[in-house]
């Protein structure tokens, strides 16, 4: 199956961010958007409590079965928006750095956000998705 995201890098702006800094995708491309993955159990608990790079691996793991329900894989992803509970730009860096290596290669336009709290009990990340697919 062709690959539907193509990533844009450029050589005008800076070299320091460890992702694309656009994507785009063919008209004929069917999006997936996805809801936040939250670093929860099967059982609803959640994971990883007090613990961002767990927990952003928790995410990773769940956003992973998402996109393979809609058909799509990690690769598939054109962009992310990782949503971490702190004002420590430290934690910020701990959930993104699990991120960044999940993605690898594939390092798709992303934004790295500090908010004040998130859904449910005990949850320092979320991941926010668009994935394309040609069928």
């Amino acid at each position: 199956m062709p690959k539907a995201v193509t990533l844009i890098r450029s050589n005008s702006l800076s070299s320091v961010a460890e992702y694309a800094y656009a994507a785009t995708a063919p008209s004929d491309a069917r999006l997936i958007f996805l809801a936040g993955s939250c670093p929860l159990n099967d059982d609803g608990s959640t994971a990883g409590i007090g613990d961002y790079a767990a927990q952003a691996a928790k995410c990773l793991e769940n956003m992973r079965i998402a996109l393979a329900e809609a058909g799509a894989d990690i690769h598939d992803v054109i962009s992310t928006r990782v949503l971490v509970a702190s004002t420590r730009q430290t934690d910020l860096v701990a959930a993104w750095e699990v991120v960044r290596d999940a993605f690898g290669a594939h390092d798709v336009p992303s934004t790295l956000m500090g908010v004040t709290v998130l859904g449910y009990d005990d949850q320092l990340v979320e991941i926010e998705a668009i994935a394309a697919v040609i069928d």
